[in-house]
């Protein structure tokens, strides 16, 4: 007793076909059918609406391509997977080869997809498939006959191949975002920089990650290449803020990562100004993390690119301040005299300001720390004392930069052997609020701590900093468990 075949074998294909073949349907009534009663994917039921091994088919579409170079566009184990997908151990077709399989079995692309794929198709291949299903027709269905459908005259494929073009350039013209909005993106990420200056830094991590995954998710979309680019830069300086704040708040390896991620950016936009302060930024991180000679590394690298504003007079003091964190003063002093030749030259404002520029209390802080690992504290104390003159009559203070600059003057006065005077100098940083507390000020106050334990713990003042400076590390608000190890640059000596 011979089995009987299972439903859906090439007897039944093939009765069926001729079946329907003979009442006259057309291609598209088979293919239905069989997917109908079989339980086919719409490539499979094409391809059998036509009698086609996968082998067959196979043949068929490489002629259809048409490359003498690389005549085997596809094989039958690969159309044997497009046909399946999205089902597991399957794959997806690119549209290139469902256009290929349309052509092949004289149907239109959309006839080749059903709800399931299109639920897996990515956005940017349906919009591809919208634009070009609005701008041309589809071809009238085919009945099935023994011989092939006649190419079209030359008329025909002229008027064909226009619409293809139109309809690819209205999808190209095509924009999710526009210059207004743009625009409008750019000033929110000059707000942020200048906001974390003075602002509560986890509130600006918050907004700034908000703002930038909108515009991560506009880059998912489409846009021109002009509009693209803007993204870009957007999209680096909101990682470049993510990376400093990650920074500030004791994440070093996460702020690593959003740097890689602003420098990414940075070169997609090809934006040198971009570049500069993704590379200062990097500086900085590496220089926490001990990386010195990256430091120098990265500081070196922004300087080569002549942007407007002040990137470059930050890119020589953060070299500066590298140089003399090795011992290498005079080097440091080399980088301190690029630093006042580049505030001189300075053409053109800063594009985003705010954490990204350098001002003169910036440059103040900087040059005084140098001087105070070059051993000179009066030459700091000086320096510190002109860049709080100069603070004390901004509208805006940077508090992190603030902070700094109160510490080295306390330093100054503990390496002139006053430790009053030290205790004085850093009242205002004891009584920052417990939000505004860095991490990079947390390290600084421990250094000092530390120079304090080494030579003047017998003190009255001497135990009460340390004694501040543990509450101060406690009760921040970005819980900073640091360690001697996690101190930072040992800047600090009694």
């Amino acid at each position: 007793m011979t089995s009987r075949p299972k439903a859906g074998s090439k007897a039944d294909r093939d009765a069926l076909r001729t079946e329907m073949t003979a009442a006259g349907a057309t291609l598209a009534a088979v293919a239905i059918e069989m997917r109908t009663r079989w339980g086919y994917r719409p490539r499979e039921a094409w391809r059998h609406a036509h009698g086609w091994s996968l082998n067959e088919a196979a043949d068929r579409i490489n002629t259809t391509a048409g490359d003498t170079e690389n005549p085997t566009y596809t094989d039958a184990s690969q159309l044997g997977k497009w046909e399946k997908w999205p089902a597991p151990s399957s794959r997806r077709p690119p549209l290139a080869a469902l256009a290929l399989l349309s052509d092949t079995y004289r149907c239109s692309v959309e006839d080749l997809l059903d709800l399931d794929d299109r639920r897996s198709l990515p956005d940017s291949d349906l919009r591809i498939l919208r634009a070009t299903t609005q701008a041309v027709p589809t071809a009238p269905t085919t009945v099935v006959r023994e011989s092939p459908a006649p190419e079209p005259v030359a008329s025909e494929l002229v008027l064909l191949a226009a619409g293809e073009s139109a309809s690819w350039a209205q999808w190209a013209e095509a924009s999710n975002v526009g210059d207004i909005a743009l625009e409008q993106l750019l000033a929110d990420v000059r707000t942020l920089s200048l906001e974390y200056l003075t602002g509560d830094p986890m509130v600006m991590f918050t907004r700034t990650r908000r703002l930038r995954d909108r515009v991560f998710a506009l880059l998912e979309g489409h846009q021109p290449p002009r509009q693209a680019s803007d993204l870009y830069v957007a999209a680096g300086y909101l990682c470049g803020l993510l990376s400093w704040m990650s920074s500030d708040l004791g994440h070093l390896s996460a702020a690593d990562t959003q740097g890689r991620t602003a420098w990414l950016c940075a070169e997609l936009a090809g934006h040198d100004g971009l570049r500069a302060w993704v590379l200062s930024t990097r500086s900085k991180i590496a220089f926490w993390d001990g990386r010195y000679r990256e430091a120098i590394n990265h500081a070196r690298r922004g300087a080569g690119y002549a942007v407007p504003g002040s990137a470059a007079v930050l890119l020589a003091l953060q070299e500066a301040d590298a140089w003399a964190e090795l011992g290498a003063t005079a080097e440091a002093e080399v980088a301190l005299a690029r630093a006042t030749t580049a505030r001189e030259q300075q053409n053109g404002e800063d594009e985003i300001g705010g954490l990204f520029s350098c001002d003169r209390v910036r440059q103040g802080n900087y040059t005084s720390a140098v001087h105070l690992r070059a051993r000179r504290p009066a030459d700091a104390l000086a320096e510190a004392d002109s860049a709080l003159k100069l603070l004390n009559r901004q509208a805006v203070r940077a508090s992190g930069t603030e902070a700094q600059i109160h510490i080295i003057r306390a330093t100054a006065h503990l390496a002139a052997g006053s430790v009053d005077g030290t205790y004085e100098a850093l009242r205002p940083v004891l009584a920052m609020p417990p939000e505004k507390r860095l991490d990079t000020v947390a390290k600084r106050l421990q250094q000092l701590a530390a120079a304090i334990g080494r030579g003047h713990l017998g003190t009255v003042a001497g135990r009460d900093i340390q004694g501040a400076v543990e509450v101060y590390c406690r009760e921040s608000a970005p819980k900073l468990a640091l360690s001697p190890s996690d101190a930072g640059p040992a800047w600090i000596t009694g």
